[in-house]
């Protein structure tokens, strides 16, 4: 069965868990719990041998999951996570060939930013949905706060040293989405193979919404 396209990243829950798989034998019953907590956006960064075996486990085996692909950052690596089944792209960063291998993919994505010009340049390419990142290291809330003005017109998956604390906060602000974060996956409980406690922190994570929005 041919998934749904995915029409924007920054809709599916008020937060993308941001995965590092060492096993991609994990990654079926990860993305169970976090899809049970309810946090069914995944991304899988790219920064381990495993990571496009487990985007291809998650795809095929955990159907109301909708895995991507996170630390994009070749044309090589957006064909290879989109034929693993990433449905949505997120990059670090950006450059004119990324954005157009991303563009040409024909699944949603969010490139980074962490400066107006960046943003800027983004909106000249009719791209309106990115990553902000480092966000807390970038200037956090407060700086997504002066964006809101003068460009109205972007969104933000802010990601970057953001905690279920600090979540709430930027999630209020009008221009942001969704965050990412890896405070639902803690280290010992990926190292416990713990999924019950990574569904509780998922469900606790899913349960963040906007107190702005009805």
């Amino acid at each position: 069965m041919t998934s749904a396209p995915v029409a924007s990243v920054l809709d599916l829950a008020p937060v993308i868990p941001v995965v590092v798989l060492d096993d991609a034998a994990d990654a079926v019953p990860l993305a169970r719990a976090l899809v049970a907590g309810g946090l069914p956006a995944i991304e899988v960064t790219l920064r381990t041998p495993a990571a496009m075996e487990a985007i291809r486990a998650i795809a095929a085996e955990v159907p109301d999951a909708v895995v991507g692909a996170g630390t994009v950052i070749t044309a090589e690596a957006v064909a290879g996570s989109v034929k693993a089944g990433a449905r949505f792209l997120v990059s670090p960063g950006w450059t004119e060939a990324l954005l157009t291998a991303m563009r040409d993919s024909g699944v949603p994505f969010l490139p980074g930013v962490s400066t107006t010009s960046e943003v800027v340049a983004l909106l000249e390419h009719g791209v309106t949905e990115m990553k902000f990142f480092p966000a807390e290291a970038a200037g956090g809330t407060a700086y997504l706060t002066s964006l809101a003005g003068p460009l109205p017109g972007a969104r933000f998956c802010p990601t970057g040293g953001i905690t279920a604390g600090k979540a709430p906060s930027y999630l209020a602000l009008p221009n942001v989405g969704c965050v990412g974060g890896t405070w639902m996956l803690p280290a010992d409980a990926l190292a416990a193979r713990d999924w019950d406690r990574v569904e509780s922190l998922a469900r606790e994570a899913s349960a963040l919404r906007e107190p702005r929005r009805s």
